[in-house]
């Protein structure tokens, strides 16, 4: 009964934070219309459904006080989630509805590249990256949502450049597959998150195996989250994450709000 009611002391605190403003609330989703950058995969490949919406009424004679749509669009289109089952290692995975709601919330924490990839837009976070942040913050969290902030949501609104395709492939950056199989195989967190159109670099068709996070993370039941924002606003460490996709029954994914709750002086 104490871990109760200490649990709903704590609670009570943060809603009192929230409302103090002591606590932000930092929205990570990019605004979703028909220009949100989209994934194209080479021809003869399946390819996903731009945004629309098809207006149904709007205060007239088909619908006098109310205004609504209809919205047409992928799974995997703008800010979304990445579910177990939308890669063929995690096929036997769960579906986006199947993820339990407690797995939708976790400490976040940041790892910063963004003068690397400045510098570079093919630079991929390699597992001594992720040690060396490790050594000077702690080990990453259990049941946590890693971030890579590498600045380029800031081409969010221009999709030739959110794409940025070079010669053979997009130019935009990623993991190496060593990486992702070390943050799948030898950590606890939920899932990553990244500000690229996937969670994959623009190259990661070449690599090996090709898509290496999707392979490895979605495999090992984590998930992804893609095309965030404004990652500059959160702490390296301190922050809690809530993703909230739409419960698609046997959906691999969805397009969702995700949202960061970080401390402030309240000013």
């Amino acid at each position: 009964m104490s871990d109760v009611i200490t649990a709903t002391a704590h609670l009570t605190a943060v809603a009192d934070q929230l409302v103090s403003g002591s606590i932000e609330v930092v929205d990570l989703t990019a605004p979703l219309h028909g220009g949100t950058p989209i994934l194209e995969l080479p021809e003869p490949m399946g390819q996903t459904a731009r945004f629309q919406l098809e207006e149904i009424s709007r205060y007239d004679d088909r619908g006098p006080a109310w205004y609504w749509n209809n919205f047409r669009t992928g799974e995997h289109t703008g800010t979304h989630f990445d579910a177990p089952n939308h890669w063929i290692t995690g096929k036997d995975l769960d579906d986006v509805s199947q993820v339990p709601a407690q797995r939708l919330v976790g400490a976040a924490v940041v790892i910063d590249r963004t003068a690397e990839v400045s510098a570079d837009p093919d630079y991929l976070l390699d597992v001594a990256d992720l040690r060396v942040w490790q050594e000077e913050n702690g080990p990453l969290p259990e049941r946590s949502w890693l971030l890579y902030r590498t600045g380029w949501s800031r081409h969010a609104e221009d999709p030739a450049a959110f794409a940025n395709l070079g010669e053979n492939s997009p130019r935009t950056p990623g993991l190496t597959p060593a990486a992702a199989r070390y943050l799948a195989e030898e950590t606890g967190i939920l899932g990553m998150g990244v500000e690229t159109v996937g969670t994959d670099a623009g190259a990661a068709m070449g690599f090996e195996p090709p898509f290496p996070c999707h392979s490895f993370l979605l495999g090992a039941g984590k998930y992804g989250l893609t095309q965030l924002c404004h990652l500059d606003k959160l702490p390296v460490t301190g922050a809690v994450l809530i993703a909230a996709p739409l419960p698609i029954v046997n959906g691999s994914g969805s397009p969702c709000r995700v949202l960061a709750l970080v401390p402030t002086d309240g000013n």
